[in-house]
């Protein structure tokens, strides 16, 4: 008799940036992150919009970010079980979140159906690794296979983000109120970068056009230096940005004069990241593709 091949599903969290909508045109499964806003729970895309999310960031509602609880997951996972044999897991960077941590705690008792992938992304670069894996799952590969490819894969990624305010990163004490004050003074819009897994400083920018060209020029160089050429056939570019989506497209028109050819994805930062950054944020992202 024939063995059936195995049925494997692609899942992650909505720190990937994938609605709920959007995964059920792709075939994958997606998390609903939790929020606590002035002591009510929300999940990011079922009971909390990006509109609603940033109307109560504006009225200076208390957002904080949570973990979803070890019930929800388990519950998850063994829903895609009913019909699916493995499962390919991709949350949030390890580095970012402690989700990851306990993701990797509770698929110990799925006695290797659930395998869960620690490597490092966040927002567009998780949402490329998601799609990464359908096509891995489409070449045939088993979920543990699947994993270790990512996992080896991880670094092959790369995220600039600018700042329209420091004010978010002085709430969630990311920095001193010291730096901010200074920074706000001077109308700084500091440029971050996400390498791996944590999120730190890269440059200072005077104006918004001086950080998209900062932005520009960095990951220019990582594909060059980096991932091994700026070719469409080798990288994928993505912009992802806070609130802001003319600008998330006017920027779309600078970076496609830069390298022309790229399909740019414009996709909207996950609300996990814009609470601790605010309206107004703008970044670029590329992967190397697999």
């Amino acid at each position: 008799m024939e063995k059936l091949s195995t049925r494997v599903a692609v899942a992650t969290d909505s720190n990937s940036g994938i609605t709920q909508m959007e995964a059920k045109e792709l075939g994958v499964f997606v998390l609903p992150m939790p929020f606590m806003i002035d002591e009510e729970t929300f999940f990011e895309d079922l009971t909390l919009t990006q509109e609603q999310f940033y109307e109560k960031l504006g009225d200076g509602a208390n957002v904080v970010t949570s973990q979803p609880s070890p019930e929800s997951v388990m519950n998850f996972w063994k829903d895609i079980l009913n019909d699916y044999d493995e499962i390919v897991y991709i949350p949030m960077s390890s580095g970012l979140s402690g989700s990851c941590q306990s993701a990797l705690m509770l698929s110990e008792d799925f006695d290797g159906k659930v395998q869960v992938v620690n490597n490092q992304r966040i927002s567009v670069t998780q949402r490329q690794s998601v799609l990464d894996a359908m096509l891995l799952v489409e070449r045939g590969m088993n979920a543990a296979d699947i994993r270790d490819f990512l996992e080896k894969d991880k670094f092959n990624s790369s995220i600039y983000i600018m700042l329209d305010t420091l004010y978010y990163l002085k709430k969630g004490g990311r920095i001193t109120p010291a730096a901010a004050a200074i920074g706000t003074m001077l109308r700084l819009k500091p440029v971050l970068q996400i390498q791996g897994e944590k999120l730190d400083a890269f440059a200072k920018a005077r104006t918004k056009n001086q950080g998209k060209t900062i932005m520009i020029n960095a990951i220019r160089a990582d594909m060059e230096n980096r991932f091994g050429g700026a070719r469409a056939d080798n990288i994928w570019l993505e912009i992802a940005y806070t609130k802001d989506v003319e600008a998330a497209n006017q920027f779309k028109e600078e970076l496609l004069k830069e390298f022309p050819g790229f399909d740019i994805a414009i996709n909207p930062l996950s609300l996990s990241v814009a609470c601790h950054i605010g309206p107004g944020s703008l970044a670029v992202a590329c992967c190397k593709k697999i």
